[in-house]
């Protein structure tokens, strides 16, 4: 491996009922390949999920662990931190959806670029599952072993297109743009002396 790092997708809150906190470790060789090295994934507290993820780190030897901060913002690596002060640590920031996110690691996977080191049957069948359509209310689950999987592999093998932060910033300003050009409801007013107009008169009192 040139490069190992862990990806966490931190669950909002721990119990039975709760989601998981996707755990993933993953390598890339010197060809452009990628691998699947453990799933650690579970429902824990988070210090617990912290304490799994950097003896991960330490275990693998990974150069860093990246975590989506969409929930638990300053608190995730923060946690982190409370572990093992010194650990190489990304933020990373969900703007676009699961799916979409997806899709370029998808690709990978089609290309024959990654590889599973062992057999991992949650993984993959929240894999197998996960389509464009996937509705979680009805799956009775969340896939967070994915999402983990998905940053991994967007840390090691995606690669940003140029200027991506300004493409993505006129997307959103485009966005705005469409919102604003909505046509909103047409406000009438009631001509004097009309039926409206008295009863308008009438409320007002």
């Amino acid at each position: 491996m040139t490069r190992v790092v862990v990806a966490i997708d931190p669950a909002v809150t721990s119990g039975e009922e709760a989601d998981e906190t996707g755990i993933i470790v993953a390598g890339k060789d010197k060809n452009g390949h990628g691998y699947v090295l453990a799933d650690i994934s579970g429902r824990y507290p988070p210090t617990q999920w912290a304490r799994l993820a950097i003896s991960a780190y330490v275990t693998h030897r990974a150069d860093r662990i990246v975590a989506e901060v969409n929930n638990g913002g300053d608190m995730v690596g923060a946690t982190l931190r409370m572990v093992d002060p010194n650990v190489a640590f990304t933020a990373v920031r969900a703007s676009r959806g699961k799916v979409v996110r997806a899709e370029p690691v998808a690709a990978l996977y089609e290309q024959g670029r990654v590889h599973h080191i062992g057999i991992f049957p949650q993984l993959e069948d929240q894999m197998t599952n996960f389509t464009s359509d996937i509705d979680r209310a009805a799956a009775g689950y969340s896939p967070d072993r994915v999402d983990a999987l998905v940053w991994a592999f967007s840390e090691l093998l995606v690669e940003r297109m140029k200027g991506e932060a300004m493409f993505e910033l006129a997307r959103r300003n485009a966005e705005a743009a469409e919102q604003r050009r909505k046509p909103q409801p047409v406000q009438t007013v009631p001509q004097p002396g009309s039926m409206e107009w008295f009863e308008a008169q009438k409320k007002k009192g």
